[in-house]
This record gives C-alpha cells, sequence and structure tokens, in this order.
C-alpha cells in the first residue's frame, strides 16, 4: 500500500446506515464487480492488509459496520472513482434481469448474529432466564403427556423452546466469562440443569416421529437472528437424525449391509486415514471403535445438548463462511476456540458436550479444519513415534483422548449436519441458497471425493434421511 495516499473510513462513507439504502445500491454494485481493494487495519496488532471488498461483504454484508478488532478503509481517490460511475449510471440495472442480479441485503426481519431477540434475553435476569427455560420445558412435557400428535404443533413448541435455550444459554455464558471458573459454574449451573431437562423432552417429541422438517424450516425464519437460526436447525435436524440412525442401525440390516459394500466402496477412503492396518485386515469394524451399534438414551442427551450449544462461542460479528475467500479465517476459528474453553470451563455441561463444540471441525486433519484435537494429536505423536490408531471414530470419550481413534461420532455427525445448513441456508447473502440434492452432490465430491473431510460412512446415512425427509 502506498503510505502517502489518503484513505478513508468507511463508516464515513455512504455505507454509514445500519441498512444500505436502495440508494447506494450502485455503490454496492461497482465494488462488488471491480474487487475493490478495502485496507484493514488491526487496532490492537497494528497489522495492515489488503482484501477484495466482495470476500468480505459475502462473508458479512455489514462487516463495516461491527465492533472487533479491525478498522476497514478505502484510498479516497478509489472512491471518488466509484461515486463517479455511480453518478453517471453506468451501473443502475436497466432491465429485471440485471436488477436481479443485484447483491441480496438481508431485511429488518433477518438480523446478523443473535438477532435483537438477545437483548431482551440480555436483558433479563438469570432467574428469570431458568424460568423462561422451565416454561418451556412443561410445554413440552405437557404434549409428551397428553400425546399431542398434531405436526403443527409439536414443530412450532420445538422451534420456539430451541431458540430460546440457544440464546439464553449465549446470554448466561457471555456473563459468566467475566467471573472466575468456579464462580462461572455457580453461575451457570441452573441454565445447565434446566436447559439438560428441556433437551430430554424435546428428544423425546422428535423420536416419536411427529416433527415437521418444512414447517420447522419456515417456523425457524421468524427468528430475526442468522446464528440463531442455523443454531436452531442444526440442533433440531441433529437429534432428528440421531434418532433416524438410531431406529436404522437398531431395526434393519444396515450393518450387514456396509460389510458387504465396504471393500468395494469405503476400504481405499479408510486406508488413507488409518494406513496403519493392512489394507486386506480393514473393516467396518476399523471404521467403529468396537463397531457400529445404537446410541443409549443417557448418551444421546449429552450429544444433544452438545448439538444445541455448538455455536455458542460465535459472536454477533460472525457469519458463516461460503468459501475460503469469503471469510476471515482467525475470526471463525476463534468461535470454536471460545466455545470449546468456555463450556468445558465455566459451565458444569458434560465433556461430551464440550468437545463437540470444539471438535466439529477437525475434518480428518485436511488442512482446511480447525480444532483442538489436531493438536493434541500432532503433540502426542511427536512424544509417542510409535503410537498407532487403528480406529477412525469413537462412539465414547477416552479411545479418542487416549489417541486410539481419530475422531467422536457426535462430532462427526455434527460436521456433516453443520456443512449442510450452510449450504442450504435460506439467508446466504450472495450466492443462491442450494437446494438439498445439490447440497448432497456437492459435499459428496468436495468433502468426500476430492478432499478427506467428512465420514463416507455417516455421510451416506445422512443422505439417505435427507432424501426420506424429502420424500415425507
Amino acid at each position: 500500500m502506498d503510505e502517502n495516499k489518503k484513505i478513508i473510513p468507511l463508516r464515513n462513507t455512504i455505507f454509514s446506515q445500519d441498512i444500505v439504502s436502495s440508494l447506494n445500491r450502485e455503490y454496492l454494485a461497482i465494488m462488488i464487480r471491480e474487487n475493490t481493494k478495502v485496507i484493514c487495519i488491526n487496532k490492537n496488532a497494528g497489522k495492515k492488509r489488503n482484501m477484495p471488498f466482495k470476500a468480505l461483504y459475502e462473508n458479512n454484508n455489514r462487516f463495516w459496520l461491527q465492533d472487533s478488532a479491525w478498522e476497514y478503509f478505502i484510498e479516497a481517490d478509489e472512491f471518488a472513482g466509484i461515486k463517479e460511475k455511480a453518478a453517471s449510471g453506468h451501473y443502475i440495472p436497466e432491465s429485471k434481469m440485471e436488477a436481479e442480479e443485484e447483491p441480496e441485503v438481508l431485511s429488518d426481519e433477518s438480523e446478523l448474529g443473535f438477532g435483537k431477540e438477545a437483548d431482551v434475553i440480555l436483558s433479563m435476569t438469570i432467574p428469570e432466564q431458568v424460568n423462561k427455560i422451565e416454561e418451556n420445558k412443561s410445554k413440552l412435557n405437557d404434549l409428551i403427556v397428553n400425546k399431542t400428535k398434531d405436526p403443527a404443533i409439536v414443530t412450532e413448541a420445538l422451534v420456539e423452546t430451541t431458540k430460546d435455550a440457544a440464546l439464553i444459554n449465549h446470554a448466561v455464558l457471555m456473563n459468566a466469562m467475566k467471573a472466575g471458573d468456579d464462580e462461572a459454574k455457580k453461575i451457570t449451573q441452573t441454565i445447565v440443569t434446566s436447559t439438560t431437562e428441556m433437551v430430554k423432552a424435546s428428544v423425546q417429541l422428535v423420536t416419536d416421529d411427529i416433527f415437521d422438517n418444512e414447517l420447522m424450516a419456515a417456523l425457524v425464519q421468524k427468528s430475526n437472528g442468522t446464528i440463531v437460526q442455523h443454531m436452531t436447525r442444526v440442533y433440531l435436524c441433529g437429534i432428528s437424525f440421531l434418532a433416524f440412525y438410531n431406529k436404522l442401525v437398531s431395526t434393519s440390516s444396515i450393518i450387514n449391509k456396509l460389510r458387504i459394500s465396504f471393500n468395494g466402496r469405503y476400504r481405499n477412503y479408510y486406508h488413507t486415514l488409518i494406513p496403519n492396518v493392512d489394507m486386506e485386515d480393514l473393516s467396518l469394524e476399523h471404521v467403529f471403535y468396537k463397531g457400529m451399534r445404537s446410541i443409549p438414551a443417557e448418551i444421546f442427551t449429552q450429544w444433544a445438548v452438545g448439538f444445541l450449544i455448538h455455536d455458542i462461542g460465535k459472536a454477533g460479528a460472525v457469519e458463516y463462511h461460503e468459501g475460503e475467500a469469503a471469510y476471515n479465517r482467525d475470526i471463525v476459528v476463534e468461535h470454536v476456540k471460545l466455545g470449546y474453553t468456555s463450556v468445558m470451563n465455566k459451565t458444569s455441561y458434560p465433556r461430551e458436550a464440550g468437545l463437540i463444540t470444539g471438535y466439529h471441525h477437525e475434518y480428518y486433519g485436511d488442512s482446511s479444519g480447525y480444532g483442538y484435537f489436531r493438536t493434541y494429536l500432532e503433540q502426542y505423536k511427536k512424544a509417542n513415534p510409535k503410537a498407532r490408531q487403528d480406529y477412525c471414530i469413537t462412539y465414547e470419550l477416552e479411545p479418542m483422548l487416549d489417541f486410539i481413534a481419530l475422531a467422536y461420532f457426535p462430532a462427526k455427525v455434527l460436521e456433516i449436519i453443520d456443512v449442510y445448513d450452510s449450504v442450504t441456508d435460506p439467508n446466504r447473502k450472495y450466492h443462491k441458497a442450494m437446494k438439498p440434492e445439490e447440497a448432497l452432490s456437492m459435499m459428496r465430491e468436495e468433502f468426500i471425493v476430492k478432499k478427506q473431510k467428512i465420514d463416507p460412512v455417516l455421510f451416506d446415512i445422512f443422505e439417505t434421511f435427507i432424501k426420506g425427509k424429502l420424500k415425507t
């Protein structure tokens, strides 16, 4: 960057509004189409770097307004040129087709981050927050006791109670972060207990198979925070999938079918992950430590809690990315670290839930992934060069923590659901959301065939789950 050139903050340009008005769409169109350079300066470290406006905008269409360590500038001369082009009308759409290509801007009803509802939750006292969860738990239990079979009633209750629990847990944890670990656990204890009991009720309703996915998608849109929408969808999709998985494993011949097709369909993939095992000896039993099996109720609840709070460390300014160029990796990685450490140190949630928050972006060690386990594994291998990992996935914590297996079952499930929800999210700000079939095809190609990120056996089961939902 030329140090002599004058720069101006984006906040001081026509983009000072909270929501970009129609009068400023020409400016947006020009900056996106011309890949205008944005000068990013870290207030704390003094670091400078240049990023294309399009990439920053695709990740967060109000990035210049967010409170963070970064400030954003544009060269004054370049901005003068943008204003001149906008004034000339050269970039103003001349047809309906061209107008439809203009960048999307989120409406008031779809706020970034946790949304306006989060402010209401933050203003409540902890007893009020606990009472809210208790009321929601009672609402779900009433549906169970009365054996309510109306999918609309059940689904609306599940969506509303999940949304409230996600917002309350985020608010309580943000306050607890200001206290020491022991004090924080005291502060969060009642929320942890109430949330866990509420989760048990929602799990039972979903397991009873009266949950309507299509209706859920419509109801979730009523929430005005993109992050809480994502957390709600992932949680409900996650426990619905686990219920489907349990039923499939317990009542069908799926395990035998996987054994029969293993050599031709899966063996090469897994041999690259656990090359210690001889190719001829590699089997489904090496993929799943102690074999594939159903999930006990107590473990199911612990995992469901982990699904609910998996993004609890996410800041309001962090949005879901669509590609390597479209997000700040440091910020995105930070939410996993914050979520993991806060759940483990500041709450009494089970370790299973904490590890799900910290390990759901590991991607079998692929360079695009991130998380604590890969760091621990690397350190372990250096200290124990003869150590072997002979299994891919474990249902229990200990084999993973003892470096016998490469991954934790619920984290591998959440990886799949997290990616699927991200690319089918109706609130994607620039690229059109994928249809379910498109998303599944893309995920197989990009996350299994080209790179080994998600688990192929679990993905095949997930694909069966989604396609079954599409038919009903």
